[in-house]
């Protein structure tokens, strides 16, 4: 059970769009995450994800690693 002392992540609400609150939720939980893990974590196609990647980037709220995706 998580401590009320404790950080929860949320979503800012300029977000609203389902899919892209639970990627951007995701990647805020794993701290960072290659497309084929968040593929199989979150059960989206790579034609979904990629879109929204690269519009959470294009946004500032996410960011390309040598590895994969991060949260600012």
């Amino acid at each position: 059970m998580m401590s009320t002392s404790e950080h929860q992540p949320t979503v800012p609400e300029e977000i609203d769009a389902p899919q892209t609150k639970l990627v951007y939720l995701s990647l805020l939980v794993l701290e960072e995450a290659t497309v084929s893990e968040l593929q199989r974590l979150l059960g989206l196609s790579k034609l979904t994800l990629l879109p929204i990647l690269r519009s959470l980037v294009a946004d500032d709220r996410v960011r390309s690693t040598e590895v994969g995706y991060a949260c600012r």
